[in-house]
């Protein structure tokens, strides 16, 4: 083997201290943050550069979500070049899937699948646009991804759901927080799931290790788990839920769905229908977000209707028009044998107008801010 063409990984990358360029210009694609942990691969003829998972690649990543021979880097006079090389996820500039080959500048972000580069040439700018260390940002996030799904590096939190006429705790609602940089929340996380095309892989996930976790809290506390959009368009939701159920046993579980998902009563019918045979109650979610679907409400009726947060705020300072508003509609959930809950309820004066508004529950920072089991445990 040519020994100008030697494998390399990101590791052996580090050890590499010859300056290799052509035309007069020197590319890198750097890893990381600036400081330690900063990586510096160098694209070094001979051209092309091959980007894979496949011994032999000019730079060898060996990570399940890159395909064999993923990509490959071309230097013509001192512009570099990019080409996917039919990849299975996919190549990446700014945030942009290619499908032909594109030109590369300074402090583009380059990606393959979920592994993010910063390209760097030797005429490098010392400043950087606040624009470029948000793309570094979004880099890492997609890097650190991988790791969240393969080692399930999430911590459940939990967060109150309160009876209004006895102040005691009726359930928890499971979201999620990671250690991971760039993925400590969970829109975070859902973001580079976007990215990825994995958003219904990450759902699934969290949702599994919060009722996990979820099974430690004290007494038999109702588990409220959340699903994405897409979870309602795909095969397997049911049967994720069962393998929940089978987890869990006796534990009330009720399955939250948000509004925008909510568009053909009769799957919504039939979805309830499948949850009640696995003793999983259903919650539509951020009701009043958007478009206010009481058809789909009266036709399909949920256990439970959560009153978007948009609509609870100040409601104590509201206009009577809109208190009045609100409280027809508490009232129409009422008589469809819903249990209305107060989304999003931060002060007691906003707590005061929803109880007497007619909400049996509710959750918020008034009530509780989302915490681990441990702080639940006494």
């Amino acid at each position: 083997m040519d020994s100008n063409h030697c494998p390399t990984t990101i590791e052996s990358a580090l050890q590499e201290t010859a300056e290799v360029s052509q035309a007069g210009v020197t590319w890198t694609l750097v890893r990381g943050t600036d400081g330690a942990d900063e990586q510096h691969i160098q694209v070094v003829p001979p051209f092309p550069f091959s980007i894979g998972r496949r011994p032999g690649c000019s730079l060898q990543l060996n990570y399940k979500t890159i395909s064999g021979t993923h990509a490959e880097l071309r230097l013509e006079g001192e512009q570099l070049w990019v080409s996917d090389l039919n990849s299975t996820n996919g190549t990446y500039v700014n945030g942009r899937r290619i499908n032909a080959r594109v030109p590369l500048r300074e402090e583009d972000l380059l990606q393959f699948a979920d592994m993010a580069f910063r390209v760097r040439s030797e005429s490098r700018q010392n400043t950087c646009l606040t624009m470029a260390e948000d793309v570094c940002d979004q880099a890492l996030a997609l890097v650190q991804f991988d790791r969240l799904m393969e080692n399930r590096l999430v911590t459940p939190y939990f967060q109150p759901i309160v009876d209004m006429a006895t102040g005691a705790f009726r359930g928890y609602e499971i979201l999620a927080r990671s250690r991971l940089f760039g993925l400590e929340s969970c829109s975070a996380m859902f973001d580079a799931a976007a990215r990825l095309n994995m958003e219904v892989e990450l759902s699934r996930m969290l949702r599994w290790e919060g009722v996990r976790e979820g099974l430690n809290l004290n007494g038999n506390a109702t588990l409220f788990v959340n699903t994405h959009p897409l979870e309602i368009r795909r095969e397997g939701l049911i049967a994720s839920m069962g393998a929940a159920r089978q987890l869990s046993q006796d534990v009330p579980i009720i399955l939250e769905v948000h509004e925008a998902a909510i568009t053909d009563p009769r799957e919504m019918q039939l979805l309830r229908s499948q949850l009640k045979e696995l003793n999983i109650g259903l919650a539509y979610d951020d009701f009043g977000a958007g478009q206010t679907r009481l058809s789909e409400l009266v036709e399909a009726p949920p256990d439970y209707l959560k009153f978007d947060i948009s609509l609870i705020h100040e409601i104590d300072r509201a206009t009577p028009e809109r208190q009045k508003m609100l409280a027809s509609l508490v009232q129409i959930v009422l008589e469809l044998g819903v249990n209305p809950l107060a989304e999003g309820v931060e002060t007691e004066a906003e707590a005061e107008v929803c109880r007497n508004m007619g909400f049996l529950t509710a959750q918020g920072f008034y009530f509780g801010r989302p915490a681990p089991v441990r702080d639940y445990q006494l």
